[in-house]
């Protein structure tokens, strides 16, 4: 994993301001993005007194060097809560089982746009497949992706004629019928053409599903009926009693009749087991009704809409609640299509007229790409930020992420970070793709939209909207970075025959790449900033070297939700020997320190602390597991190497004895005092084991 991570100004100390004024590779980034060039302060090299006064400029730790990025992030303290957004460059499946333990139940909303399987050669993925491979390819997607939803999350998927039926039927098998609640139709073009003789489409489909129906709470804009009737039961609840009062109504075509104890009343797939008489009186329930099945409601429930005389026996003895509130209703066709003439730069939200508000359209996603990136850009058939802002502020949700798994140009990054400006709250996005248009558009998209809500020819025209933002990037090894990093030894003896080649891939991958950092040498560990692949370029056939963000990578390997990260330290020290009779007889003196563990630049001792937590089951914030992670440089000296170890826990006053973490995770072999705990666990750990074991749990569920 390759990350950097980008901050706006008014989140890092001023004490770093001279190094980032000094920064010509940042400076020049600036000018391409923002073109502070036109600013009246602006000079060369800037000055700390112009990034004072634009605070929203976003720096990139890619154009630090090691030292200063790991300080900067330092800088920030719980780390994971300040980050607003998550870049990431991979394979979508890959990248939702390595970040599913840490977002696992904390999405609020999921939207895809995938390949629409039209087969246009003009489109970047195989756009072409058979629709059984093609669903295939979407069911494990949506399968993966849904264990990341809350469970009052909405799933938007967008589709267009040729496989909506598809899909649809998919989503319902997925999720269960009554949790798909609409297909929203999304007018794409103002006009279409007719020049190609056939039919133009006009229109693009918006499937919606929820998570959990029952905790979902509707979609603002839901058209609304003064009365409407719901079942008392649900069958994925366990079967309980329930006890009706008697005065309940009863519209049953008789209005005097009576069933026995132990009959059976059915309920659409459920059966309801009388556990008392059922006697009506002139259309009323003259007497306690007690009933076994599958309920909805609790008895308090039941208890309170019997009061309000909301409940009923409808005509077949199904028994109904009437809701005469108003009320946010789940119907096929809600969130009627909107006009086009809304205000063109969404400024104001009323969520409760969402109507007023275009969708936008094709041609307005073009222009407004256009706009933002001056430039011509890479990505096809890019959504409206209008058309997810939209649908962002009418999901209910003010917190939580927004994941995108065909993130294309970034278009839910840039709704969700409309909304945050307009409302001060603090949704998150994850955005997910694999095209060198992530870096030629999402990225710069993204950044200048933190930077301003206007652009004109790729030029701000409202800087003073800028929001204090933090995202991260990340770039997980692809195929082809694989192929590209091994390092096999000399096959030569083998003969360059058919046989042979057949012969090192099958039989000698697993040993023969011991030297590639893309198999997880463990020798690389001893030096976890040395850890380097070659990368290919956006959009050129030449590779430069990338250091691996290890200790990033082992982050999200073991769900570690991150507090605090702090930076590599440097420590020096003389050491010496002293006589201890309690050693072994072939061993006569120990190593000891001279003086004091000395914090230097140049030490050849490094050392990185991070803290945080891991859940128990992830998801559930219930049980957190407190966790600390140490890694260290080590100098092959293991006597020295653990010595310091040991030094550099007194010198922080931490213990492996003690109760302040519950898990504690370091590199290289150590004589540190470990704790059996439950379940056969151990309370130090090595990470290389358990890096090992957790990125092949990942790589086996790919």
């Amino acid at each position: 994993m390759i990350r950097n991570t980008a901050f706006t100004l008014d989140r890092i100390p001023e004490e770093f301001y001279p190094e980032i004024a000094a920064n010509e590779a940042q400076r020049e980034e600036w000018v391409r993005l923002f073109s502070i060039d036109e600013l009246e302060a602006y000079s060369v090299p800037l000055t700390v007194d112009f990034l004072k006064a634009n605070d929203k400029l976003v720096l990139d730790t890619q154009f630090f060097e090691e030292g200063v990025k790991s300080r900067l992030v330092a800088s920030i303290e719980n780390f994971d809560e300040q980050c607003d957004g998550i870049l990431i460059r991979s394979e979508n499946f890959q990248a939702i089982k390595l970040i599913e333990k840490n977002v696992s139940k904390q999405v609020s909303n999921i939207f895809i746009d995938p390949p629409y399987n039209t087969g246009d050669d003009g489109f970047l993925y195989k756009d072409n497949y058979p629709s059984s491979t093609w669903l295939c390819l979407l069911d494990e997607r949506i399968s993966a992706g849904v264990n990341t939803l809350a469970d009052s999350g909405v799933f938007f998927a967008s589709i267009g004629d040729e496989e909506q039926d598809h899909l649809s039927t998919l989503l319902r098998h997925r999720f269960g019928k009554n949790s798909f609640f609409a297909t929203l139709i999304w007018e794409k073009k103002k006009k279409g053409s007719f020049l190609s003789g056939q039919i133009a489409r006009m229109k693009d489909y918006i499937l919606c599903v929820s998570k959990n129906p029952y905790k979902f709470n509707g979609l603002i804009g839901e058209i609304a009926s003064d009365v409407e009737t719901y079942p008392c039961v649900n069958a994925s609840n366990p079967r309980e009693v329930r006890r009706i009062p008697p005065g309940m109504s009863s519209k049953f075509r008789e209005r005097n009749f009576t069933k026995k104890s132990g009959e059976v009343i059915s309920a659409g797939n459920m059966n309801l087991v009388l556990i008392s008489d059922l006697i009506i009186k002139d259309g009323i329930l003259a007497e306690e009704l007690i009933i076994e099945g599958n309920w909805r409601y609790s008895q308090d429930s039941m208890d309170a809409y019997a009061k309000k005389q909301e409940l009923y026996i409808t005509q077949d003895l199904y028994l109904r609640r009437i809701v005469s509130e108003p009320r946010y209703k789940r119907m096929k066709d809600l969130l009627p299509r909107l006009g086009n003439e809304g205000e063109s730069n969404f400024r104001a939200y009323d969520i409760n007229d969402l109507s007023k508000y275009g969708w936008g359209t094709n041609e307005d996603a073009n222009e407004e790409l256009h706009q933002i990136l001056g430039e011509q850009y890479a990505a096809t058939y890019p959504k409206p930020s209008k058309l997810l802002t939209l649908l962002l502020a009418a999901s209910r949700h003010s917190q939580g992420y927004w994941f995108d798994y065909f993130a294309g140009s970034g278009t839910t990054g840039h709704a969700v970070i409309n909304l945050n400006r307009e409302d001060n709250n603090n949704r998150k996005y994850i955005l997910v793709d694999i095209g060198d248009y992530f870096d030629t558009v999402m990225k710069p998209r993204i950044t200048k939209v933190i930077y301003s809500r206007g652009w004109k020819n790729g030029k701000p025209t409202a800087r003073d909207t800028g929001i204090s933002h933090c995202f991260k990037t990340i770039r997980l090894e692809t195929y082809e970075d694989t192929h590209n990093n091994l390092l096999l030894k000399d096959i030569t003896a083998h003969g360059e025959t058919q046989f042979g080649r057949d012969y090192m891939l099958h039989y000698w991958l697993n040993f023969e790449t011991k030297g590639s950092p893309s198999l997880l040498n463990i020798e690389w560990f001893a030096d976890p900033t040395a850890y380097k692949l070659n990368v290919k370029k956006p959009g050129t056939d030449e590779y430069a070297e990338k250091a691996v963000d290890l200790v990033e990578t082992f982050n999200w390997l073991i769900g570690l939700h991150v507090e605090h990260l702090d930076h590599w330290r440097s420590y020096a020290a003389s050491f010496k020997r002293e006589p201890d009779p309690e050693l072994p007889e072939d061993t006569s003196t120990r190593l000891i320190l001279d003086g004091s563990l000395k914090e230097t630049d140049d030490g050849a001792w490094r050392f990185r602390k991070i803290e945080g937590y891991t859940l128990h089951t992830p998801g559930d914030q219930s049980v957190r597991e407190r966790t600390l992670a140490i890694w260290r440089k080590l100098t092959g000296d293991l006597e020295k190497d653990n010595l310091m170890l040991d030094e550099w826990f007194k010198k922080y006053r931490l213990s492996t004895q003690d109760t302040e973490f519950d898990v504690i995770y370091v590199n290289g072999s150590n004589n540190l005092p470990n704790l059996r705990q439950a379940e056969e666990t151990w309370k130090v750990r090595l990470i290389e084991e358990y890096f090992h074991q957790a990125m092949w749990d990942v790589e086996d569920a790919l």
